[in-house]
Order: C-alpha cells, then sequence, then structure tokens
C-alpha cells in the first residue's frame, strides 16, 4: 500500500501534504497555548500573544524549507510568548532530523535560552523557576537526542537498502557473466566438433569423387563415413542450439560433448576412415584416465589439430604422441608435413585460422599451455602441456 501510494504521488505532492498537515497540527498547539494564555495575561499581552501565534503558524513552512533559520527565528520568538513553545519544539526535532548535529544543537541552546528568558519574566504559575528551566532544558535535550538518533537510522537504513541494491546489481551481472562465458564455451565446443565433422565429411566426399574406380567397399565405407559424420553434427548442433536459444535462461546448461581421452580411439579411427593417415606413438601414453577437465582440453586439442592437418595438409601423414602421469602432466605432440600450402593452423586464404588461437585460450583456462611452429624441414609442431593433480 505505501509504494502505491508513493507511485501515485510525485514527490512534490507529498511535500506540500507534509507541510500543511505539519502547519495544521501545529496551529492547534498553539492555539491551545493561545487559549490558556487569555485568560491569566493583560490585554496589551493578550494581543502580543495572538500576533505571535499567528507568527509562529506562519512559521512552520520555513522551519521545514529551511530548519536553520526557521529554528533561529522560533528560539527568538520563544523569549517573548509561550505560545511559540510548540514551533521552537518542532524547529529542534526537525532541524536535528535533517541538518548536522552541530546546526541542531545550535537551535535547540537558543531554544532553551529563550525559554529561560520567557520565564525570567512570565513565570509559570504553580512552578518555580528553577524547575521550569530545567523541564524546558530536558526536554529540548529530549528533542534534540530523538531528531539526531531519528537521521541516524535513516541513514543506517539506506545504506543497507543501497548496499542490497549493490548486492542484488552485482549477483545479476555476476550471473550474466557466467551465463555468457557459458555459452561462449558451448560455442566454442560446437566451433571444435563441426569443423572435425565437416572437415571428414569433405575429406570423405573428396576421396569418392577422385577416386571413382576405388573398390566397392572403400566406396561404401566413405559413404558411411560422410553418413555417420553428417548425422552427428546434426544432432551436435541441434544440441547446442537448443541450449543457446534456451526459452528459460535461469535453467542448468548441460555439460555438452563431454568426450575424453577414452574417445580418442574413435577419433582417430574416423579419421582414418575419411582417408587421413595418422599414426600414434602411445608407447609413454598415460596408464590412467586423467582428470575430465584435461581429457576433455586434450580430446580437443587432438581433434583440432587433426582437423587443422586435413584443412590445410591434406595428404601427408599425421603423428599424434601423449605421454603424462599424475603430479607431472599431460603432453600432447602433433607432427605433420605441411607441403607447398599453408601449414596446418596458420593462415589460410579463408580466415586468420583461429582454431589454435581458440586452442591456446582453452589450454590456458585449463592451467596450460599451448605451442606450435613449422621447423626448417617444414613440419608442423604443436605441442601442449595440460596439468594432471595427483
Amino acid at each position: 500500500m505505501h509504494a502505491v501510494t508513493r507511485a501515485l504521488c510525485p514527490p512534490w505532492m507529498r511535500r506540500r501534504v507534509w507541510v500543511v498537515l505539519s502547519t495544521v497540527a501545529l496551529g492547534l498547539l498553539v492555539g491551545t497555548g493561545l487559549y490558556a494564555s487569555v485568560g491569566s495575561g493583560t490585554p496589551a499581552l493578550v494581543w502580543a500573544d495572538v500576533t505571535l501565534a499567528v507568527v509562529a503558524v506562519a512559521l512552520v513552512p520555513l522551519v521545514i524549507a529551511r530548519p536553520l533559520a526557521g529554528g533561529v527565528l522560533g528560539g527568538l520568538l520563544v523569549a517573548v510568548s509561550p505560545v511559540v513553545t510548540p514551533v521552537a519544539s518542532f524547529a529542534v526535532l526537525f532541524t536535528a532530523r535533517r541538518r548536522p548535529f552541530r546546526q541542531a544543537l545550535a537551535v535547540a541552546l537558543l531554544g532553551a535560552a529563550g525559554e529561560a528568558v520567557q520565564g525570567a519574566w512570565r513565570p509559570m504559575p504553580g512552578l518555580s523557576y528553577g524547575w521550569w528551566f530545567l523541564l524546558m532544558t530536558v526536554a529540548f535535550g529530549a528533542l534534540l537526542g530523538w531528531g539526531t538518533w531519528a537521521q541516524a537510522r535513516h541513514a543506517l537504513l539506506e545504506a543497507l537498502r543501497d548496499r542490497a541494491r549493490r548486492a542484488e546489481r552485482e549477483q545479476e551481472r555476476r550471473v550474466a557473466e557466467a551465463r555468457a562465458a557459458e555459452r561462449t564455451r558451448i560455442a566454442r565446443e560446437m566451433h571444435d566438433v563441426l569443423a572435425h565433422r565437416l572437415s571428414l565429411l569433405a575429406a570423405a566426399a573428396g576421396a569418392m569423387e577422385y577416386r571413382p574406380d576405388a573398390p566397392p567397399e572403400r566406396l561404401s565405407a566413405a559413404a558411411g563415413v560422410i553418413r555417420t559424420s553428417a548425422h552427428q553434427a546434426l544432432t551436435e548442433l541441434r544440441e547446442v542450439v537448443t541450449l543457446l536459444r534456451g526459452d528459460d535462461p535461469d535453467a542448468p546448461v548441460d555439460e555438452p560433448l563431454g568426450q575424453t581421452l577414452a574417445d580418442l580411439p574413435r577419433l582417430v579411427e574416423e579419421a582414418r576412415a575419411a582417408g587421413q593417415r595418422v599414426e600414434i606413438d602411445d608407447v609413454r601414453g598415460p596408464s590412467v584416465e586423467p582428470p575430465a577437465r584435461t581429457g576433455r582440453t586434450a580430446y580437443r586439442i587432438v581433434q583440432e589439430a587433426l582437423t587443422n592437418a586435413r584443412k590445410h595438409a591434406d595428404g601427408h601423414a599425421v603423428t599424434l604422441a601423449l605421454a603424462g602421469a599424475p603430479g607431472s602432466g599431460l603432453r600432447i605432440a602433433v607432427r605433420n608435413g605441411t607441403g607447398g600450402g599453408p601449414a596446418a593452423g596458420g593462415p589460410s586464404p579463408a580466415g586468420p585460422g583461429s582454431g589454435l588461437i581458440g586452442l591456446a585460450e582453452r589450454a590456458a583456462l585449463a592451467g596450460g599451455r599451448l605451442t606450435h611452429h613449422v621447423d626448417d624441414t617444414g613440419r608442423f609442431h604443436l605441442d601442449a602441456w595440460l596439468p594432471w593433480s595427483r
């Protein structure tokens, strides 16, 4: 309800309503004080009190707009007539609520001094001057403390609200960044997988095109590779597109395409079935399966290396070596000839060759490193190291 009221009532209107209500309430208190002083004073004092009552009520908007100036005027006028006491008290409370403590203290001291002057020449019936001064000092001190506490509480609540808003925005930012990073990772996975599948498909189709006289079983195997690669590419593309275009942005993103080193034999067999010559030097290969993240990263490195070799060094044999153990890390070495064309992983006519750039970033994210170069004999070297904790 409070939120609806704030939404329907603009700030300037709320301020005006507050001024009107405060003026009416204090006007009633001033009128009560004026009624009490009418029967106990001379006609001159009565007219003075009436005049000061009107002035005091008109002073309320000034106190709200400029608390220090209004409080000073109230403290001066209260020395003349008791009808100004409600406005002077309100000035102390409002100044302590809205202004620095030193300003509120000045208004409170001036109000107490005005009450002391008033009590000296217009004593309160039935109450000694000492008790009168003590009571008024305590009252003004209580108003000063109340207003200061209210200001401190308001500042604390605003700080807590601001901190909560900033924490909420920070959480939303982190969630958005995590979601974007996850989808970027999925897109990188898609690049690796589609490049591999499509290069297999192209190699098999090229073999069928340039060797129409091949034995039927070779042609059948090449057609099987084309069919399998196309089906896998469509399946994996549909899987990732579904994740990237999910209607529920807060839905968990499953781990896609989680191949590891255990899937390397199938990867090599697919490459060989497409006509690529792959030689594996696994004499020193790992005897146990590395952690899942290391295995996935190693699989992607080998996959991209074979894909680049088919794209940039078609017809050249690829030598693959893996070695590693827990504690020393996993090493991957890929070698292939380059012939007269672009080096595997180097710039191609179609673009700058971002595959190896992405692999280097992937290895760095896994805590490893990846380097590549072409030696003096024209052979392409790719070397990677990935951490493998005990």
